[in-house]
């Protein structure tokens, strides 16, 4: 049974979907830069989401949106003398390339913020005609007085936001928390017609269409980063329930925790990003899957090149368990139906992906203690070993770069435990750890100075 922690009621709780289908919205990015490996920790999360209950037999449908249209956009377009729709469409296309080679399953679909202008005025009419929402000055603000229950998710009170709040002078707002719907056009700006002038969608109002359009007035899971929470998440649901007269938006609201670069916050202002196209130049993708994956989601997770060196080096073993040769003359299989139930159980606790990692390398550790006595059958508990890896994304392919030291390492640690069993006579043993070694593509010899190897 598969528990989720939701955070809008802080409980962990039963998931259960709507309907035959899990309905899921996560949030996308603006694309005015590279993605970097924030958003990869983001993406990685809910890409693992999205295979396990793949894996439990539930069908998915996933949207991610686009945020095409934004301060950001407009500001880095005008910097480099290109339109706003040549600047994200040049990111939004190595945005994808990025998530491929993360091996990150492909939305269902990719909405524009610019291309469901229609959805978002008919969405902004309603709220208005509702009295939820008002205009001022071209611009529409959204009423949050009017929602009782504003402030449920971050679980904070509106005079609690309110304090210290900034207010744009040039802006005519009923309340300093009212947050844009629409906003009138400025010079240089993209800018569509609208019952209240020319002008362009706020933020918030733009995935709240996407998700009432292509998902329905209740999804079953809504997700993000957690620097989402508030104001973003916040005042979709405020919006969302107030446009549909029907709650909840989302029947389960999950957060990821944010990334730590060398144990310092990463963001933009510090200048301290590492795009993925970067971390891909250094690192293979299941080594930055498994460093995120090596912390709970709701945790922070933590970024450097030595944790992304120690996560190669791990995954490298996994590989190497899988491709040792079994002894298919033994009547006896290596059991892993443990790991495999511990794996499960791992998982349906609210994705606790550093249990299950703790499963899957103890298989791997028992994998390779029996390939060295040669007593039983590996191939299924290999498959097994398999299985569990590809739930989690893991490709399982070795990242080029780094193959000599993975080798090298692999190989020196083979060499030493054959050294040592040949030392107390188990020299059968040590026979299965040379076949070991050989079934790696190099070549041993035996010397007076000790053993040599090589490459055939």
């Amino acid at each position: 049974m598969l528990k989720l922690s939701d955070t809008l009621t802080g409980e962990k709780r039963e998931f259960k979907p709507n309907g035959d289908v899990v309905r899921i919205y996560v949030c996308g990015v603006t694309p005015y830069s590279s993605a970097h490996v924030g958003h990869a920790m983001s993406y990685i999360v809910f890409d693992v989401l999205h295979r396990y209950l793949e894996f439990k037999e539930f069908t998915v449908q996933r949207v991610q949106n686009f945020t095409d249209i934004d301060d950001k956009l407009i500001t880095r377009a005008n910097e480099r003398g290109i339109s706003v729709e040549q600047l994200s469409q040049l990111h939004i296309q190595e945005y994808m390339e990025d998530m491929s080679n993360l091996n990150i399953i492909p939305a269902d679909i990719y909405p524009l913020a610019t291309q469901e202008i229609p959805k978002i005025i008919e969405l902004i009419q309603g709220l208005v005609s509702s009295g939820m929402a008002y205009e001022s000055n071209g611009d529409v603000y959204f009423r949050v007085r009017k929602r009782l229950d504003y402030g449920k998710l971050s679980h904070r009170s509106l005079e609690t936001m309110r304090t210290g709040a900034r207010v744009d002078p040039e802006t005519e707002k009923e309340h300093p928390m009212d947050f844009a719907l629409w906003k009138s056009a400025k010079p240089n700006e993209p800018f569509w017609d609208s019952p209240w002038g020319n002008g362009r969608p706020g933020w918030h109002i733009e995935c709240s269409a996407m998700a009432l359009k292509y998902l329905g007035n209740s999804i079953d899971i809504h997700g993000g980063g957690q620097d989402l929470i508030f104001p973003h998440h916040e005042n979709e649901i405020a919006q969302s329930e107030s446009f549909t007269n029907s709650s909840p938006f989302a029947n389960f609201w999950l957060h990821n925790g944010l990334l730590n670069l060398d144990s310092e916050k990463m963001s933009k202002s510090l200048g301290n990003l590492v795009t993925i196209r970067e971390a891909l130049q250094k690192f293979s993708s299941d080594a930055i899957r498994l460093s995120v994956l090596n912390a709970h989601y709701r945790s922070p997770g933590y970024y450097s090149d030595q944790s992304l060196n120690a996560s190669e080096k791990a995954i490298a073993r996994i590989r190497y368990s899988i491709s040792l040769s079994s002894n298919e003359n033994s009547s006896t299989d290596l059991d892993a139906t443990e790991y495999r139930l511990r794996f499960i159980s791992a998982m349906d606790d609210d994705l606790n992906t550093p249990q299950a990692l703790a499963a899957l390398f103890d298989l791997a550790r028992e994998i390779n203690r029996e390939s060295s006595s040669g007593e039983k059958k590996l191939s299924n508990a290999q498959s097994i070993l398999k299985e569990l890896a590809l739930i989690l994304g893991f490709t399982l392919e070795e990242n080029l770069s780094d193959v000599d030291d993975e080798i090298t390492v692999t190989v020196q640690n083979l060499i030493q435990e054959r050294t040592e069993l040949r030392s107390l006579g188990k020299y059968a043993e040590a026979d299965n750890v040379r076949d070991q070694i050989m079934s790696l593509g190099i070549e041993i010899t035996d010397t007076a100075d000790g053993t040599t190897w090589r490459r055939n």
